[in-house]
């Protein structure tokens, strides 16, 4: 399928949301912004990106910071994401040590799409970033869902040499804001002449079967609450022993948290 790329791009610069990590090519903030855009929505991100890169400006103030700080600036962003936080921390701290290695993923916590995505947006690598939205442009486009290395390849064939920072950009913004998962609007897609799924309205999802369990009953609240105790000084909650023993156990293994000495929990 024919996929006008210079359409999409004349398209992003029209539209583009006004997002900071926009406006910067400093990698630092670029992989502060990406971290915390992990399954989070754009205009949620903004403030927590705002008041993070004033506490913590550069990777030095980072590295430097007690985990409670930074997991402390973390807070709302959801329980799931805190381990993020502190692999971020890690990663600040490698590049202190170290500076910015050529390859990004060599970074704990970044993965192939987060330093496609800081070393075009910083650097203008050649890089394709194919995140979940960039996928489901490419996978509704082409007709046919691609297996992970056959997807990057296609993302790579479809960028203008010298091109991967707005190319990317675009991309995200085309899935964000029209290639939707739900709902999406064809009609302002630029790339609609040569879409196989031009029109088609998406499977809904599956519904899941059987009762749901509340959240305040799994072991991932039981962990937020103990971290958000820790984070704040104050006495942990109260749980059934065995809840507990299961939530400090995947708090420890994921590293938010460590025993002491005298085996109490306290943030690493």
């Amino acid at each position: 399928m024919s996929f006008d790329s210079e359409a999409l791009l004349a398209w992003y610069e029209r539209v583009r949301r006004p997002l900071p990590w926009r406006a910067t090519r400093d990698p630092y903030a670029l992989l502060v912004s990406e971290v915390m855009l992990q399954q989070t929505q754009a205009a949620r991100v903004v403030p927590y990106y705002q008041a993070f890169l004033e506490r913590f400006p550069d990777p030095a103030a980072l590295a430097a910071a007690p985990a409670a700080d930074v997991l402390a600036a973390w807070s709302g962003l959801g329980y799931n994401r805190r381990a993020l936080a502190l692999a971020l921390q890690r990663a600040a701290a490698a590049v202190e040590a170290h500076g910015w290695p050529e390859d990004l993923a060599q970074l704990p916590g970044v993965g192939p799409y987060t330093a496609a995505a800081v070393a075009s947006f910083a650097w203008d690598h050649q890089a394709a970033a194919v995140d979940t939205n960039v996928r489901r442009v490419i996978s509704r486009h082409d007709g046919a869902e691609h297996a992970p290395g056959a997807l990057a390849r296609r993302a790579a064939a479809l960028m203008p040499a010298g091109r991967a920072a707005p190319f990317n950009q675009a991309m995200m913004e085309l899935g964000a804001t029209v290639c939707r998962p739900r709902r999406p609007r064809c009609g302002g897609c630029p790339v609609r002449a040569g879409c196989a799924s031009v029109g088609r309205e998406p499977a809904p999802p599956a519904s899941p079967r059987g009762r749901r369990e509340r959240f305040e009953d799994t072991d991932r609240w039981a962990r937020g609450r103990i971290v958000a105790a820790l984070v704040a000084g104050e006495p942990p909650p109260s749980l059934d022993a065995a809840r507990r023993v299961r939530a400090e156990a995947g708090l420890v293994r994921d590293g938010l948290a460590v025993r002491g000495a005298d085996g109490a929990l306290r943030l690493p």
